[in-house]
């Protein structure tokens, strides 16, 4: 009975131990995914900013506040066309940015497509990869890093420039009881194109580049990181855009567009942080609890069968016959 116990106590060692590293290295990539339906959304204040008045001369002017609403959203008819050809899970996000200024009117919108591996986060270069209607083709992470964000520098893709740029690893911090990576991106003065929408109506990129005004950019791009799961607990932004040159300035050599640094609204932050540390226990629990528990499961149960085993074997204890005593 002991040696049939043990020889199942032995089968079920070998199982767990082979189901430690097939969890790691064979589920963990194929189960922790990015829906292909999310959708998120996001907002961001620049307060005391400074924003261009194209109603009043063109002037730049101090206004309390500046809100940016960023918006993702998954398009799952998209990304399982694009699968048929692509050979792996891709999710595909129809993005706004949106900035609004203080009395509630439109400064800008830039939609945007961002096409990426499910389980990565590589981009996958397919037909409808896009910002702002202009077509292009990324390089490196945008909006999210990997799953198990690693402590170096990330290529980093900048949708006012249409180009990548490293984004640097700086340090580890605590954000609000999480263990973070913060990484930090500098874009200097680059000029990039106008918005295709514009908030003066009749005013189009194509009418501006007859002025010759060009418009500048540049930015210092903050994030931090909780590393399991690859998502930004926080992000903000010192921005800067300026017009410079042509007619369109009236002699002037440059005029701030806005300025200011932009950051994540408080609600948001909160929201952000609750839903990364419910997403970190599960990444935890596919990479470390789970497989480091059923190895030490396997261990266990291989030591309890080597045990019965051995006592299987061992001699049992023979009864000694007291003799008899001797009569005349």
């Amino acid at each position: 009975m002991r040696r049939k116990t043990s020889l199942v106590l032995l089968a079920l060692a070998v199982f767990f131990a082979a189901l430690s590293p097939l969890l790691r290295w064979y589920a963990f990539p194929r189960l922790a995914k990015i829906p292909a339906n999310q959708y998120q959304d996001m907002v961001l204040e620049a307060k005391d900013a400074t924003l261009i008045d194209y109603n009043d001369g063109m002037k730049a002017k101090k206004v309390p506040k500046v809100t940016i609403v960023q918006t993702l959203k998954g398009n799952v008819e998209a990304s399982e066309e694009i699968e048929k050809t692509a050979g792996k899970d891709v999710v595909v996000w129809d993005g706004l940015s949106y900035v609004v200024g203080p009395d509630g009117k439109m400064v800008s919108k830039i939609p945007e497509r961002y096409i990426f591996d499910a389980h990565t986060q590589d981009p996958v270069h397919a037909t409808g990869e896009s910002v702002d209607g202009d077509p292009v083709k990324r390089v490196g992470i945008e909006f999210k890093w990997p799953f198990l964000t690693e402590k170096r520098d990330y290529q980093y893709f900048d949708a006012q420039a249409r180009t990548s740029a490293p984004i640097h690893y700086r340090g580890t911090q605590n954000f609000r009881g999480i263990d973070v990576y913060y990484f930090e991106q500098t874009i200097p003065w680059t000029k990039v194109p106008f918005p295709k929408t514009m908030p003066v109506q009749g005013i189009t990129p194509a009418s501006l580049a007859k002025t010759g005004t060009t418009r500048w950019y540049t930015t210092v791009r903050k994030f931090w990181v909780e590393p399991l799961t690859g998502a930004p607990v926080y992000g903000e932004e010192l921005h800067k855009e300026e017009l410079r040159g042509g007619t369109l300035l009236g002699g002037r050599d440059k005029v701030t567009v806005f300025a200011g640094d932009v950051k994540m609204r408080e609600d948001y932050i909160r929201h952000t942080v609750d839903l990364v540390k419910s997403n970190r226990t599960l990444v935890l629990l596919m990479t470390s609890y789970l497989p480091w528990g059923f190895l030490i499961l396997g261990l266990l149960l291989l030591a309890l069968s080597l045990w019965l085993e051995a006592r299987s074997r061992r001699p049992a204890a023979t009864k000694v016959e007291e003799p008899e005593p001797v009569t005349a």
